[in-house]
């Protein structure tokens, strides 16, 4: 069957994506940015690309007519203040252009709805969901709460609250029931329900096997970890209060942490578990789930995060608009020195960042990732999801992958921190020599002035930087 795939490069579609392949399908993947698409070798002979821009109507018209089944697996939470209206756009310029084809099945999935007064989010969730339920096809909309699994957002804050603080003065929504589901039970739901009739034109709630609050999942993951933890909560933190609290403590973006602040006041609690009877399967509990994750995350195994989605960053960029260094108007650290092993010099430039580090000066590096989530940037917490492997698109702490290619031992990066401008950092490899370019375009005298008061930190970083890389 030919299966439209929208969110390709997002934390569920990516992983939906190689089950769908194994299945026998043909997967047409919807991406808006091609550039940030490195889909594994093993799938490319079953799969095909279209750009698209759900909010632009003509370029939905590339989505081909024989399609048999879709998956809606886009959200915008986050990337804009104005992203319920952005959904809801998003999802009628869908539903349209679905209508002109001949697609049989289409499957969402949403956030539980069990509260008449929902938060922004939630209430967008259904919204597009009710959207999405009027077109020319069979629908069937799931509905989830915290999904856990290596690279989640659910799963990294956790791990980032447990970890860091011994003792938390938490707000009061730790006391607030769900039911988290694991990520592998998510990616079973939604493809074993694909064209089975049983689940059409109907919405299902899917969660695990345990009905925990807030506070029983760090104590949970806690105990997993064999970590002593107390945690006492405060009827004192306002939504805003606790979204900071959330935003400096993990590696959440702020308007994430909002957003996931309001949805934590309500109860995300399945009403009922049909569906897992439909499907003939059953849902893993917390602990299982917990333990899951972290052997891929122990194992460097994460097969898509969420710091590498758009909603991780204060920048909602398209890579083709950055990937070409701009020469005129910029302020340049260019800094050119011989290796004497080609490998060794890219093994290192290939895992830069995360826990490895900027390898010279890491007290600035940090102290910037400091200052920068001082202002609202994303800092340095959002690290790797790989030590190993990167791919365009990806995040490596405070910057975003617009190119890498380890034959041409070229690594392109573009910054996401909070600046008066605009930088790049390049590592190009030509011949027996490695290249470093730092490139900064200022916006106006303040991105002058930052550049000169910065200057003499460059020069001892970028100098010390290039000196480990090529030793």
């Amino acid at each position: 069957m030919k299966i439209l795939l929208t969110g390709s490069t997002g934390y569920i579609g990516k992983r939906l994506l190689s089950v769908l392949v194994k299945n026998g399908h043909e997967v047409i993947c919807c991406v808006r940015d091609v550039n940030r698409f490195s889909p594994p070798e093993s799938l490319k002979p079953n799969i095909s690309v279209i750009e698209i821009d759900l909010l632009d109507e003509n370029s939905l018209k590339k989505i081909p007519a024989d399609i048999d089944g879709a998956y809606y697996l886009v959200h915008s939470m986050s990337v804009s203040d104005d992203y319920k209206k952005l959904e809801e756009q998003s999802a009628v310029n869908f539903r349209e252009a679905l209508n002109r084809t001949n697609v049989n099945h289409v499957i969402y999935l949403g956030g539980i709805v069990n509260e008449s007064n929902l938060s922004e989010h939630l209430a967008s969730r259904k919204n597009v969901e009710e959207i999405l339920n009027k077109g020319n096809y069979h629908f069937t909309s799931f509905r989830a709460g915290v999904i856990i699994g290596s690279g989640s957002a659910s799963f990294e804050i956790i791990r980032d609250l447990v970890e860091k603080l011994p003792v938390m003065i938490a707000p009061r929504w730790l006391k607030t029931k769900c039911q988290p589901i694991s990520i592998s039970d998510v990616i079973t739901v939604l493809s074993k329900s694909l064209f089975h009739k049983e689940t059409f034109d109907k919405v299902f709630d899917i969660g695990g096997a345990d009905i925990l609050t807030y506070k029983d999942m760090l104590l949970g993951y806690a105990k997993a970890r064999n970590l002593k933890r107390r945690i006492w909560t405060v009827p004192v933190m306002t939504p805003g209060l606790s979204s900071y609290w959330l935003y400096f403590v993990t590696s959440t973006s702020y308007k994430l942490a909002r957003a996931l602040v309001d949805s934590m006041s309500i109860e995300v609690v399945c009403r009922d578990s049909s569906i897992n009877n439909i499907l003939s399967i059953s849902p893993v509990g917390y602990q299982e789930a917990i333990k899951n994750a972290f052997k891929k995350t122990e194992s460097n195994e994460i097969e898509s995060s969420w710091k590498d989605s758009n909603v991780s960053s204060n920048l909602n960029i398209k890579i083709s608009d950055f990937i070409n260094v701009p020469q005129y108007g910029c302020f340049v650290d260019k800094r050119i020195k011989k290796f004497y092993d080609r490998e060794k010099c890219i093994n290192k430039i290939w895992t830069i960042g995360g826990k490895n580090g900027w390898y010279y000066g890491n007290w600035l590096w940090e102290l910037r990732g400091f200052l920068d989530k001082i202002v609202g940037g994303v800092g340095l917490r959002r690290g790797r999801t790989n030590q190993e492997l990167i791919n365009a698109g990806d995040s490596l702490d405070f910057w975003r992958v617009l190119y890498a290619n380890r034959q041409e031992g070229r690594l392109l990066l573009f910054a996401e921190m909070k600046l008066p401008g605009e930088a790049w950092l390049e590592f190009k490899i030509t011949g027996d020599s490695l290249t470093q370019t730092a490139t900064f375009r200022p916006l106006g005298l303040a991105g002058r002035l930052y550049w000169y008061s910065a200057y003499p930190f460059h020069g001892f970083i970028f100098r010390g930087l290039i000196n480990r890389l090529t030793e």
